[in-house]
């Protein structure tokens, strides 16, 4: 039987983007110095998951959280974008070489492919270096042994069976956050055992319906999952340059994994509302968006300049506000 919750309980799901996701990181900052009067007001956020740059800003706010620390959740994810950022002469001229080349490419210009594996792992070692110094990841275990901790859900895909895998909780390491994270053409596959993963996006982006189904008989589930969206949904006109296509190419890509997930939770909550389904197993699950509706190209994901990445901070902290103002309370 469902474990009868008193209080809304939330999800919040934080979909992939690269460098996009600094409005996750800013969307969370806000929804942290608000917890207080979120707990207040009737919610409890009990979950986290995400994929690529948005499984980095959901571990960090879960590790923060699973100390009890909202302001160490909101440091860290300062900390990270901080390091993040293209912040000296060498690597603000490879930001510039890495975006040109992208943009040329998007726009028809013929560019030589190479396979990340012909190349150094610069950036991939980069990543894991402050990720370790930011998260102690041994320490983990120990913190998921205290009562009434928050889950945390990173999606992956395994490259040569196309297998869909989550890892939860104790599972999560640095290699999966960086086999979340590793972008096709970008980074080489991420060992985990003898199987080798691939970015989250191409899999569950973010996952959702794991808030749902994925959790022990002893957990509440979700009354309502906060999704930050990165990829748009709607755009107002339609693509007609190369360049405009690829980039509504990429949104579309990108989102079609949450779409088929929120169509499979609207379908359990419409059955269930209909009896086919006993109240004691499943509940109706609201799900509400805060959503990155920027007018931004493919080429600003890779995109570590200073000002971009403090712009979107800043404009994920104002979407947030807005979002919390209109809650039910």
């Amino acid at each position: 039987m469902q474990k009868e919750c008193s209080i809304r309980k939330v999800g919040i799901a934080c979909q992939g983007g690269g460098s996009h996701t600094a409005f996750t990181a800013g969307v969370l900052k806000k929804i942290l110095k608000e917890s207080g009067n979120l707990q207040k007001n009737g919610y409890d956020i009990i979950d986290f998951s995400g994929s690529s740059g948005g499984a980095i800003c959901a571990l960090l706010t879960w590790y923060g959280l699973l100390q009890k620390d909202e302001k160490k959740s909101i440091e860290l994810l300062d900390s990270f974008w901080e390091k993040i950022k293209a912040n000296t002469p060498w690597d603000a001229g490879l930001n510039y070489f890495v975006t040109t080349l992208t943009r040329l490419r998007s726009s028809g210009f013929p560019l030589p492919e190479i396979s990340p594996y012909q190349y150094p792992p610069y950036g991939q070692d980069s990543l894991k270096q402050i990720l370790e110094q930011l998260v102690d990841f041994n320490k983990i275990q120990e913190l998921l042994e205290k009562p009434s901790h928050p889950s945390l859900f990173v999606g992956s895909v395994e490259v040569c069976t196309g297998k869909f895998q989550i890892f939860k909780n104790a599972e999560i390491t640095s290699q999966v956050i960086l086999a979340s994270a590793a972008v096709p053409l970008l980074f080489p596959a991420v060992k985990i055992g003898d199987l080798s993963y691939w970015d989250g996006i191409l899999s569950h982006n973010p996952p959702i319906e794991c808030f749902v189904h994925d959790l022990d008989q002893n957990e509440c589930k979700t009354d309502e999952i906060w999704i930050i969206q990165i990829n748009p949904q709607i755009r107002r006109e339609e693509p007609k340059t190369v360049e405009d296509i690829l980039d509504r190419r990429n949104e579309l890509a990108g989102n079609l994994s949450l779409n088929q997930e929120i169509s499979s939770i609207e379908s359990f909550n419409r059955w269930l509302l209909e009896g086919r389904f006993s109240t004691d197993r499943y509940k109706y699950v609201k799900i509400k968006k805060i959503e990155l509706d920027l007018q931004l190209d493919y080429s600003s994901k890779l995109d570590r300049s200073p000002s971009f990445i403090q712009d979107l901070m800043k404009y994920g902290e104002e979407k947030a506000e807005i979002f919390l103002k209109g809650l039910e309370m």
